[in-house]
């Protein structure tokens, strides 16, 4: 998208166009971390009695229709926004602050649910450094890189990416011949992706609540909108392409390692269920390869996730502040770099604050960050609708109706059945996001987002 293309929604150039379709997808990939089953597998496993793989299968196919969503919405607003903007115009501007509101509550803890598990997992590893070092340590790595630009946050998004695969292959390597070789009592079978003696509707709808999760973070590409080469219909590209490869790592080691543990269907503690991807690879690489996939789970969550985590935070930011829905300090973009440095600065700031209050509470963070990034995929399915359908009268009702009524049902099911912290905590941001939005009205700063060519998006008026 060209700089006069952008300007059809009342915006100038001011962020760099520097990625390529391959960056986009890099970037994707590390935020939904190709090794995430390491950490979680145990957990994963139990919800699924043992069929994994079968519970990643689920997942995949549940979030393509939130991500041919995001498709068809970046090609009609390639605004850096993402949902915020996407909401916004589709439906009306109210509606996208809601939602952009809503994906921050997301976008804001996820850093720092990441450098607390970094520090967790670094401290099993180094038991002599305090968790609160590593968060401190962890922040300002990751706040220099951003501040660099996105070349420099492109480059680091690519050493993390092969680290991991690399850490990947050798695991997949190993677990086949342990596998050949009957290591634990380990064989060649299809149970892991169905078990008919486990299987039931049920099961299937628990591993839907647990699938979906483990794929959040896909979204984050569209925030990139505004930093990409070749025009609007990459993102999509890069969206579906990101959430289909990371879909197939996650299937092909979840496999193998649910063949490592032959004849369970439970693990028979919390402890063994949170150890057992480490256990599976003691088994088969022994205790230094142990320390490598611990190693890599840190480095994965706290360093790489987080890094392409606070650079989608700080985009949404400056695109909320360019529209008047936050202070304007933070749409401030660097001179040279040309990346927005205080939006940045702001959500190290938080991070850091939050880490440092919050060592130890996984499960406490973990239980919030998921209700922002649901509602707003809510809101994502009805704006596909609204402007396609209703706005535009598109008649092509499989990929502007079926999916995304699709996708909103299986978004709504999770969100329904989410822990109930989660739920009140997020009605409690959004209850916080709805005063802000009556006090905009009330002193007249409500949202004003162009269409193009001028026209203002639906039930708002602009300002002459």
């Amino acid at each position: 998208m060209s700089e006069s293309e952008l300007g059809r929604f009342g915006y100038e150039q001011e962020l760099r166009r520097t990625m390529s379709l391959r960056d986009l997808v890099v970037y994707g990939m590390v935020f939904m971390v190709p090794i995430a089953p390491f950490s979680i597998f145990g957990s994963v496993f139990d919800g699924s009695s043992g069929m994994v793989p079968l519970t990643y299968v689920i997942g995949w196919i549940a979030m393509i229709f939130t991500a041919v969503s995001y498709r068809e919405m970046s090609r009609a607003f390639p605004i850096a926004g993402s949902v915020y903007s996407y909401a916004g115009r589709g439906i009306v501007p109210s509606a996208g602050f809601l939602a952009g509101w809503a994906i921050l509550l997301d976008y804001l803890l996820v850093p720092t649910l990441l450098y607390v598990v970094g520090a967790q997992a670094m401290s099993n590893v180094v038991p002599a450094v305090p968790q609160w070092l590593w968060i401190v340590l962890f922040v300002a790595l990751n706040t220099l890189i951003n501040l660099r630009g996105i070349e420099t946050t492109a480059t680091a998004n690519k050493v993390f990416l092969y680290a991991q695969l690399l850490v990947l292959a050798v695991f997949v390597v190993l677990a086949i011949i342990g596998i050949s070789r009957g290591s634990g009592g380990a064989h060649w079978s299809g149970t892991p992706f169905f078990n008919s003696a486990e299987f039931s509707p049920s099961l299937v709808f628990g591993a839907l609540s647990i699938a979906v999760l483990s794929f959040l973070g896909f979204d984050a590409i569209s925030t990139m909108s505004e930093e990409v080469r070749g025009g609007s219909r990459v993102i999509g590209r890069a969206t579906l392409l990101a959430l289909t490869l990371v879909a197939v790592l996650f299937i092909v080691q979840t496999y193998l390692a649910a063949l490592l543990v032959p004849g369970k269907t439970q693990f028979e503690s919390d402890d063994a269920a949170n150890n057992a991807f480490y256990d599976i690879s003691h088994l088969i690489g022994g205790r230094t390869f142990e320390i490598v996939v611990a190693l890599a789970v840190a480095i994965g969550s706290a360093i790489a996730n987080s890094l392409v985590a606070q650079a989608a935070t700080s985009r949404l930011l400056f695109s909320m502040a360019r529209d008047r829905q936050l202070p304007k300090f933070l749409r401030d973009i660097h001179p040279t770099r040309r990346v927005p440095q205080k939006a940045i600065l702001l959500v190290a700031g938080i991070s850091l604050v939050l880490g440092l209050f919050l060592v130890g509470q996984i499960s406490l963070l973990s239980s919030l960050v998921n209700f922002g990034a649901l509602f707003s995929f809510l809101l994502l399915h009805v704006s596909v609708v609204s402007h396609y359908l209703i706005r535009r009268r598109d008649r092509r009702y499989g990929l502007h109706l079926v999916v995304p009524l699709i996708g909103f049902v299986v978004i709504g099911y999770v969100l329904v059945n989410a822990d109930i912290h989660a739920k009140v905590g997020g009605l409690v941001w959004l209850a916080i996001g709805v005063a802000v939005l009556v006090f905009f009205k009330v002193t007249g700063r409500s949202p004003e987002l162009t269409l193009e060519e001028g026209a203002p998006a639906p039930g708002e008026k602009r300002s002459s």
